[in-house]
């Protein structure tokens, strides 16, 4: 693994007291939040391996509701996440799983409201980093700390390339792309991170364009 500066070894400004287990888990929770556009009027967080073991001492709970809230790691209302949680409304349950993950320190969100709902599968890989690994079924690898753009489109040709050509118009430089789908010909999906932020007006011409299904931003 390849480290951009000496935060990235000491980790995050954080509230404690675990890089992996708090400020990670806060992270894969606000991705979540990101990802789904709202405040979720509900939640039910399955916790793995080390997660499942230790959420209560090393505060993956409150972490991830902190996240699902919009709280940042630094954020000093994470510790009070769950009260304000409820008082908002929000019901959230968690699930101790006894299968065996591929990584110890796994979480799987399902999240919802009236008009919707998702499923996102997320890693904390030590340090405050994350990886998400799975969205509504699809496989994917994206890590959160940056700029990302994540496109549900028919699996039909030329789709990757007007993307592409979209984010060059707007000299969007990709750090990394990689693309998901169940069944050849059916939905697929795009995950691009990017090195500057996103401007809405980038989203809505990506939208426009032949065979796009959703476009999401995720910001670092």
């Amino acid at each position: 693994m390849k480290y951009k500066s000496v935060f990235d070894i000491i980790g995050p400004v954080m509230i404690g007291p675990s890089s992996s287990h708090t400020a990670g888990a806060a992270r894969i929770g606000r991705v979540a939040r990101n990802l789904f556009g709202r405040q979720p009027a509900w939640a039910k967080i399955s916790l793995y391996g080390s997660f499942a073991k230790t959420y209560k001492g090393h505060g993956t709970d409150v972490a991830i509701t902190g996240g699902l809230l919009d709280f940042d790691t630094f954020d000093e209302r994470i510790i009070s996440a769950l009260d304000i949680a409820k008082d908002q409304g929000m019901d959230i349950v968690f699930i101790e799983e006894d299968a065996v993950p591929e990584h110890p320190n796994t979480a799987k969100i399902i999240i919802g409201d009236e008009d919707g709902e998702m499923e996102l599968v997320g890693i904390s890989i030590g340090g405050g980093k994350i990886e998400i690994t799975e969205l509504n079924g699809f496989q994917l690898r994206l890590s959160g700390h940056h700029p990302a753009i994540l496109v549900v489109h028919n699996d039909r040709f030329g789709a990757i390339a007007a993307v592409s050509n979209v984010l060059s118009k707007y000299e969007l430089n990709i750090g990394h792309m990689e693309v998901s789908r169940k069944e050849k010909g059916q939905m697929a999906l795009m995950t691009i991170e990017v090195d500057q932020n996103i401007d809405e007006v980038v989203l809505q011409e990506i939208q426009k364009l032949p065979n796009i299904i959703q476009v999401a931003r995720v910001v670092d």
